[in-house]
């Protein structure tokens, strides 16, 4: 038996003797895998986290008492060896039995990807980013710490970055690292998540573990909008299936979500027990102004507001239990925004949005022309008044940019900026 072997089964035999699976959790963020796992029985070890307030919030919430524990760094100017040395825990290869992550996903999500391609003016620019290679970094972190057993997700166009099919492209590295892999795609609303989040998720054991690769079956289901299949669809163009009706090996598909499992924690559920903030009122108190706000101001729970099972399981999350309010509630000073929100209806876009913006500024210009005010189109009155009321943002790109949340469903994926997360 070679080294990395005998290391191996070391560690499943001390798994199987009852020791807690020891977890590295790389691109750790602010540590929702890690909550996640420790939740489940799994100990969180330590993390690797690039982004500075991040990483303060994974120390914060997840290491408190071992801040050594996460190392703010880029990982693909970190050495395994270099990085285990600093924890004193032990050799690279005996302290993880588990890695988890997910690389950045702006370089893979089309929507990333277009805008690299919008700034860059370059129709390649998306290939070039050093965020798509960071996935040969944590295959370097699973050579050196061999664990057991490896997560790693990723939004689903990693399936298909640019001809390229990602996924399959790590699990066949790991399969030569002698782990048994598979992949597939998983929406979170499936699984009692109040979000419609698909993602794609590849797990991998050792094949000492002697254990073949499964996913868990739904508990929830909704009827997903058709936005989410035509997504699918894309992140599977690049499989294929033979003459048994085989996919590409490597990957699974999911597990079906029936009809008759319980319906999927809605928004209300999950947000409705918070407490109102009316920012309309508070901007015309002058309560809310421009400037600099801290997370230093309790906003007391309403006794009389509804706590759903899922917001009381969120309250009373072992260790994190919620106090008599929260303080994380501040809001940007938007006052034109709010105009807008408040007349949107539930589901309504960006595009609805500013349509309303422009019926909203149609309705000024005709208040100030019947108090004998007419304003004259194109003039820098009209422009500075169109500017105060109807968003500069382009109604026909990303349309979703904007949505208001539909309280009986899931909330929607949210897109980003890739310049605001890096």
């Amino acid at each position: 038996m070679v080294l990395s072997d005998r290391i191996v089964e070391e560690k499943i035999l001390r798994l199987r003797d009852g020791g807690h699976p020891r977890v590295l959790d790389l691109f750790s963020g602010c540590g929702g895998l890690s909550l996640g796992f420790s939740a489940a029985g799994f100990e969180i070890t330590a993390a690797v986290e690039s982004e500075r307030p991040a990483a303060a919030s994974y120390r914060a919430n997840i290491h408190p008492d071992d801040a050594f524990r996460v190392l703010e760094d880029d990982i693909a100017s970190t050495d395994p060896e270099a990085f285990i040395e600093k924890l004193k825990l032990g050799d690279v290869a005996e302290v993880f039995d588990v890695i988890i992550g997910g690389p950045p996903c702006q370089a893979f999500a089309r929507v990333g990807r277009a805008k690299l391609r919008e700034l860059d003016e370059d129709p390649e620019a998306f290939r070039n980013d050093p965020r798509a290679m960071l996935y040969s970094s944590y295959l370097n972190y699973v050579r050196s710490c061999r664990p057991v057993a490896i997560l790693m997700e990723n939004v689903p166009d990693v399936m298909n970055f640019g001809g390229l099919n990602v996924a399959q492209e790590i699990c066949e590295e790991l399969e030569e690292l002698e782990y048994n892999c598979a992949y597939t795609l998983l929406n979170s609303a499936f699984y009692g998540v109040p979000q419609m989040r698909e993602r794609m998720f590849l797990l991998a054991y050792h094949h000492r573990l002697q254990r073949s690769v499964s996913f868990p079956a739904p508990s929830h289901w909704i009827e997903l909008p058709q936005g989410y299949e035509g997504s699918r669809r894309v992140a599977l163009k690049l499989l294929t299936v033979d003459e048994s009706d085989q996919w590409t090996a490597g990957y699974t598909e999911p597990p079906e979500a029936r009809a008759e499992l319980e319906p999927a924690v809605t928004a209300e559920e999950a947000i409705g027990d918070l407490p109102a903030i009316d920012a309309r009122a508070q901007v015309r108190a002058g309560v809310l102004r421009r400037g600099a706000r801290r997370f230093d101001k309790l906003l007391m729970y309403d006794g009389c507001r509804y706590a759903s099972q899922y917001a009381r399981a969120m309250k009373d999350w072992a260790g994190y239990e919620a106090g008599d309010g929260v303080y994380d509630h501040v809001i940007r000073y938007l006052p034109r925004d709010f105009e807008l929100f408040a007349r949107m209806s539930e589901g309504d876009q960006y595009p609805e949005a500013h349509q309303l913006a422009l019926s909203v500024f149609g309705e000024k210009l005709s208040k100030l022309a019947q108090q004998g005010k007419p304003v004259k189109q194109d003039s820098e009155e009209y422009l500075s008044l169109k500017r105060k009321v109807v968003p500069p943002y382009d109604a026909g790109k990303f349309p979703n940019k904007w949505r208001k949340i539909s309280r009986d469903q899931p909330v929607r994926t949210v897109i980003l900026n890739p310049l605001i997360s890096g």
